[in-house]
């Protein structure tokens, strides 16, 4: 397979409790609620008939079972690489909660007290980008939101912060691959819906 045909999928996990409220879920397990548990089987409906040389997941319970109602959990290696940001101060508030105390802030731009940077993630994220952009076959990661911004970014050569340029939705599917041996970004933020608000 050459470089050109090789790609890496990136699976968001499926809805919380917390995505539903739009509280920061750092390093909190919460659980897939039953809506998220059938997202994740849907996703991994529109993954049927891909194959992986490397299945990487957060070792979070969230993250863990969407790879495996995706039907991928078998062939899946836990990585601390793709633990969900750090929020620190911040885990478990809503972006609207934090701007009530300081009102310019940005997760991308400012991070988190206590917690991490964009920066700090990019270099967590960097070495598996990499090994996945050098590595034989395809990849599939399955992780969180911001986390996953940030490998998309990193993806393609951008900053860390970049990432904020890319929205992610529960359950959504990102395909990374090349063109002309260049990383690209192929497919970003499908959910299988066309979201119109």
């Amino acid at each position: 397979m050459s470089r050109s045909e090789r790609y890496l999928v990136l699976l968001r996990h499926g809805e919380t409790e917390w995505t539903i409220s739009r509280r920061h879920t750092g390093r909190t397990d919460i659980e897939l609620t039953e809506a998220g548990r059938e997202e994740a089987r849907a996703a991994g409906r529109r993954l049927a008939g891909m194959e992986f040389e490397r299945v990487v997941t957060s070792p979070l319970d969230r993250a863990v079972e969407t790879c495996s109602l995706a039907g991928f959990g078998e062939a899946a290696a836990t990585d601390q690489a793709l633990m969900e940001w750090d929020y620190g101060e911040y885990e478990g508030l809503t972006t609207v909660e934090i701007q009530e105390t300081k009102p310019d802030w940005s997760l991308f731009e400012d991070g988190c007290p206590g917690g991490e940077t964009a920066a700090e993630v990019g270099a967590r994220v960097d070495p598996l980008v990499t090994a996945a952009r050098e590595g034989e076959g395809n990849w599939l990661f399955v992780a969180h939101g911001h986390v996953l911004r940030v490998v998309g970014a990193r993806w393609v050569g951008l900053a860390p912060e970049d990432g904020v340029k890319l929205n992610l939705g529960t359950a959504a599917v990102c395909l990374l691959g090349f063109e002309h041996e260049r990383p690209v970004i192929t497919l970003w933020n499908e959910t299988g819906r066309l979201r119109t608000v």
